[in-house]
């Protein structure tokens, strides 16, 4: 989710089996003579997460966010609708994910071989006239604009972190905390409050998205880039690859991005609040 400077950084019930988002099968065991213990069956979430695993690539860092919310995040936190191709194949999916970062506005990714199958999975994921927080690819983005209403429309660059070409810095202000759930997160303090921090919005095992905060009085210290340093260091150590989203023409987090070593890999998503009004 995206880090601009600011943090954002966060059951299907089916349609008709004619329907182009058919529920897949469920899974039936059966018991052989020798009543030989079974494994428990799927769950119709993981039965929809092994169907779509060939669509997101998790070792890339363009598919690396949606790669998580489909297939790690909390499944009691995670819902996904297929669309599948003509051969039955999936080639598409939503994912609707509740996160720690807004308890009222789910965050909504899609993957779509097609305008079409994106209207579809939009109109199957996206709960009439609730609002969610919408990150798609930009090809898709005509089909966003004709199918929801957007506000807060960014485009977000995605900046990525190798270890050769990591610029260290060390500020003696900086300390280890930790989130609620126990991620890692750096921040500076002065008169007992929190005046930086850097910290987490996912991670996975191959990547993790940072986000900063800094107090507008606090900044043009350094401090923004000496958390994200911080955290940018741990997670490398531990074979991460910390990610960086910055929407398009925000100089000041580019320039903390491209100060440490952050590079821009050409990624680019459009994010934004969406509705799917009903008529």
């Amino acid at each position: 989710m995206p880090a601009l400077g600011w943090a954002w950084s966060a059951r299907w019930h089916g349609f008709a089996a004619s329907s182009t988002f058919a529920r897949p099968a469920r899974i039936r065991a059966c018991c052989s003579a020798t009543r030989r213990k079974l494994a428990p069956p799927m769950t119709e979430l993981a039965q929809q997460r092994a169907l779509a695993r060939h669509l997101l690539d998790e070792r890339s860092a363009a598919d690396a966010m949606a790669a998580y919310y489909a297939q790690e995040h909390a499944a009691a936190r995670t819902r996904l609708f297929l669309h599948y191709a003509a051969g039955g194949r999936v080639d598409g999916v939503l994912v609707r994910a509740q996160t720690g970062a807004d308890l009222f506005r789910p965050l909504v990714m899609v993957r779509a071989p097609s305008p079409n199958a994106a209207a579809q999975l939009l109109e199957a994921g996206m709960q009439p006239d609730r609002p969610c927080y919408l990150v798609m690819p930009s090809e898709l983005g005509a089909v966003a604009f004709r199918e929801l209403e957007i506000t807060e429309l960014q485009l977000l660059c995605q900046y990525v972190l190798y270890a050769h070409q990591f610029k260290p810095l060390i500020n003696v202000l900086v300390q280890r905390a930790a989130s609620a759930g126990g991620a890692p997160r750096y921040e500076i303090r002065a008169q007992d409050r929190v005046r930086a921090l850097a910290g987490i919005n996912w991670r996975s095992d191959y990547f993790a998205e940072v986000y900063v905060q800094v107090e507008q009085a606090a900044r043009g210290r350094g401090w923004g880039r000496a958390v994200v340093a911080a955290l940018a260091r741990e997670l490398l150590d531990a074979g991460v690859q910390p990610l960086y989203s910055v929407a398009q023409g925000n100089q000041s987090s580019v320039k903390l991005a491209e100060a440490l070593g952050f590079v821009d890999n050409g990624n680019r998503e459009l994010a934004g609040f969406a509705i799917r009004r009903t008529e």
